[in-house]
């Protein structure tokens, strides 16, 4: 996808800002503070000559804005001007007085060549200031991605943060009775649009993560009668065994950097946590014992591993160097801990916690502090992290004979629970890195 600045508009009634100028002033302010309120903001339909096209990628701006939890966008019906030229400035009169501190106007058209052309701009209504600016050049296939994009600019320069609507989710499509589900890896849009099946069903698949590049995948799949850890490249749907390892292999994830998969290796009825070279096939032992260890996953900067394990009699998270040494356990609560994984920033640790018949997914810092439980439930498991590090997404069962699993998300301080929506019952997401 092609991106490049707007250029200003005439300076008129409110007056031009500059292209992309930091920050959003006091709106800015208003989130990094630690206000809860959401911004008031007006996006009114696209203009351009497919009515039905320019409100759809409106649409998607919206509620990606909305679904944040961060902003309030206002109602299309109470909006007193009516934007005619994405390229004039806006009667900012008229959108202070429906309680709008920022606008987004933008426009959309098809190139000679089919593709779609979009552009934007963004507001601060109280101001009258520009503060992004941008025009999009992709095949029209990509539509939604272009909704995505823009909210992520919006997101960014209203809240200081990182976006992370133009992203994918990889997940286990379940289908079928609940003693005979068949579960298929899928992919899907952040927001559950643009569902693709990547596999067919004919055998077991488990804990679908993303490698760095969004470019493949590395999971759990029965080959015969033994787990095994693939890589899947997500273009050509071409896989490989990660390994020769004689035993069971499970709960695979990438480094940092990509070059590296690290996992469980079960045999004798315990399991040690391996690192595998991607590229020399290089494999290392990480951890020794009777205990069970799995569910690694690297810190960002990719020095230190957490992971779960029961040598204290239960399920605890531990903490080690990525060699292997200083293996310490952080988790300090009450109950058993499970399925941890480092935020993006580096700041928290997620988990499932099990405690009084509960199940917990909560956040701690690296050290063990700081416990914090952002939601509870039947049987919540599986926390994936939003790359902006500021949203989780897990999956939870639902009871009964014709229940299943659904994939929710909760952002960082327990607040604007959502469900995602998919086709069919779903489980073990895991979050792409920003697709742009």
């Amino acid at each position: 996808m092609r991106q490049f600045d707007a250029p200003p508009p005439a300076p008129s009634g409110g007056g031009g800002g500059l292209v992309g100028g930091g920050g959003a002033g006091g709106l800015q302010g208003r989130q990094t503070q630690g206000t809860i309120a959401p911004i008031p903001i007006a996006i009114p339909i696209f203009l351009g000559p497919d009515p039905k096209l320019s409100a759809e990628i409106a649409d998607v701006v919206q509620n990606d804005l909305g679904g944040s939890g961060l902003f309030e966008p206002l109602d299309r019906g109470s909006f007193l001007e009516q934007v005619r030229d994405v390229n004039a400035a806006p009667r900012f009169p008229d959108w202070r007085s429906i309680r709008a501190d920022a606008l987004v106007v933008g426009d959309v058209s098809r190139g000679a060549d089919g593709r779609i052309v979009a552009q934007f701009r963004l507001w601060d209504a109280t101001t009258g200031k520009q503060l992004a600016g941008q025009r999009f050049a992709t095949s029209a296939q990509n539509w939604r991605r272009v909704g995505h994009i823009i909210a992520d600019q919006v997101y960014k320069q209203l809240t200081g943060e990182s976006g992370y609507f133009d992203t994918r989710v990889v997940f286990v499509d379940e289908t079928g009775p609940k003693d005979k589900r068949v579960k298929r890896l899928a992919i899907m849009d952040q927001d559950g649009f643009n569902v693709r099946l990547l596999s067919k069903g004919q055998e077991l698949v488990l804990t679908p993560r993303f490698s760095p590049t969004n470019q493949e995948i590395t999971f759990m799949s029965y080959a015969g009668d033994q787990p095994r850890v693939f890589l899947m490249n997500l273009e050509t749907g071409q896989r490989e065994i990660v390994g020769d390892f004689p035993g069971m292999t499970f709960a695979p994830r990438f480094s940092p950097d990509g070059q590296r998969v690290i996992m469980s290796l079960q045999a004798e009825g315990n399991s040690a946590i391996y690192e595998l070279d991607l590229r020399s096939r290089q494999r290392r032992q990480l951890t020794q014992g009777t205990s069970i260890d799995t569910s690694p996953s690297y810190s960002p900067d990719g020095r230190q591993v957490v992971f779960e394990t029961d040598r204290d009699g239960s399920q605890q998270i531990y903490a080690m160097n990525s060699d292997g040494s200083n293996q310490h356990r952080i988790s300090q609560g009450e109950g058993r801990y499970s399925t941890p994984v480092w935020s993006p920033r580096g700041d928290y640790i997620a988990f499932t916690k099990q405690l009084g018949g509960r199940f917990l997914i909560g956040v701690m810092r690296p050290d063990g502090s700081g416990e914090r439980v952002l939601t509870e439930g039947y049987h919540n498991e599986g926390p994936t992290w939003a790359p902006n590090g500021r949203v989780l997404m897990f999956f939870r069962e639902s009871q009964g004979e014709t229940g299943g699993a659904g994939i929710f998300s909760v952002d960082l301080t327990g607040y604007n629970e959502r469900t995602i929506r998919t086709p069919s019952f779903a489980s073990d997401p895991a979050w792409s890195p920003l697709l742009n």
